[in-house]
């Protein structure tokens, strides 16, 4: 067992952060993994819900990123993405990962 952090950040589709956020996690911090999530739908401090039906297909769908590592290497994306996207919705909290 080995102790990490988890981070999660939270953003909408149409906002084109997606790339930028995985750029510094692969890129800049050597972050192992990453997982995208797309919702299906969701709503935020403004509490506009965004959705996706036949008839509007919403290109604001809300988008998680996840991802862990060591503690020090996660603190230091989530100040890169806060610092250089106007992202305001990231939680982290540590975690047990029981890998081989």
């Amino acid at each position: 067992m080995k102790q990490f952090t988890f981070a999660r950040i939270f953003t909408l589709e149409g906002h084109d952060h997606l790339n930028q956020i995985l750029d510094i996690l692969r890129d800049e911090e050597n972050i192992q993994g990453a997982t995208v999530i797309r919702g299906i739908a969701g709503y935020g401090p403004s509490k506009e819900i965004h959705t996706s039906t036949l008839l509007n297909l919403s290109l604001e769908l809300p988008l998680t990123v996840e991802f862990y590592d060591e503690s020090d290497k996660v603190i230091r994306a989530i100040d890169k993405i806060k610092n250089r996207l106007d992202i305001k919705h990231i939680i982290s909290w540590p975690v047990t990962a029981h890998i081989h």
